[in-house]
């Protein structure tokens, strides 16, 4: 990265709490004995609450967030991949793709295209030796914030359903630039039978008119986790690339990083 660019990145990182973890971490780790284990006992299918946070890859993270702005008003939709951590009852996106959907103001569906997509990109990725599974989806909500309509409640208790461990992560471009700090959340879906107490649902956040009732009627039907965001220096090549590449276009607008160039850094970037 160039000093301009390695600054904005200094001050995304700030501002995400971005945690630099150690190359032998073991949160890079994936043991393929240990999935099988504790995919065998799937304690989540006991404890609606066991998840209590997720770990994502900060090269997750601005695939994500480069995803989400792309698409304008309209919502987009991908995948995550990544592995279970029960050590502290987690899940870790160690990386995320787009899917080639079509996407609404308000919602995103997943063709038959998609779905072909998402296991030509699986086996693709085993080849090259990632061998992390899908551990859940994302989608944007383009100015109205993070949490789950009906359609997003329905589509990730199917998830759950089908192909758990999942987890829905949402992520609002808009308020990402505004604010500076990536707008994301991450939900888990509660089992149909169950019945969440008064103080679960979900916290109050500032939600457009027209979205209010689509909120409240399914906002006790998940649960938020705590989100993480992590790198280490083997992200350190990727990381130079992919952020050269895409910070201008979508991360500089950010009040926080923008505010840090000169009047004169400012003009060439609206003249490039």
């Amino acid at each position: 990265m160039n000093s301009d660019t390695d600054t904005a990145f200094k001050t995304f990182s700030l501002a995400n709490d971005v945690r630099e973890i150690d190359a032998a971490d073991e949160i890079l780790v994936y043991d393929k004995a240990e999935a099988v284990r504790i995919d065998k006992e799937a304690p989540w299918k006991k404890d609606p609450h066991y998840f209590k946070k997720v770990y994502i890859s900060v090269i997750a993270l601005i695939k994500m967030v480069i995803h989400a702005r792309s698409g304008g008003i309209y919502e987009i939709m991908g995948m995550m991949q990544g592995k279970v951590r029960a050590s502290d009852r987690s899940l870790v996106v160690m990386d995320s793709f787009a899917l080639p959907v079509q996407g609404t103001e308000t919602r995103v569906n997943a063709a038959n295209e998609a779905n072909e997509y998402m296991v030509a990109f699986q086996q693709g990725s085993e080849r090259a030796g990632r061998l992390e599974n899908a551990i859940g989806w994302y989608h944007s909500h383009p100015g109205y914030g993070c949490w789950l309509s009906g359609i997003d409640v329905d589509t990730q208790s199917t998830n759950q359903k089908f192909q758990d461990p999942f987890v829905a992560v949402v992520i609002d471009p808009n308020r990402t630039i505004s604010a500076g700090k990536v707008d994301i959340g991450a939900f888990r879906t509660f089992p149909a039978d169950y019945k969440a107490p008064a103080s679960e649902v979900a916290e109050y956040q500032s939600i457009p008119l027209s979205k209010i009732e689509d909120f409240g009627v399914h906002a006790n039907s998940y649960y938020p986790l705590e989100v993480e965001v992590f790198k280490s220096k083997l992200d350190n090549e990727l990381l130079g690339r992919l952020w050269n590449k895409y910070w201008v276009n979508t991360l500089s607008q950010s009040p926080l990083i923008s505010a840090g160039r000169s009047p004169a850094q400012k003009d060439l970037q609206c003249s490039e």
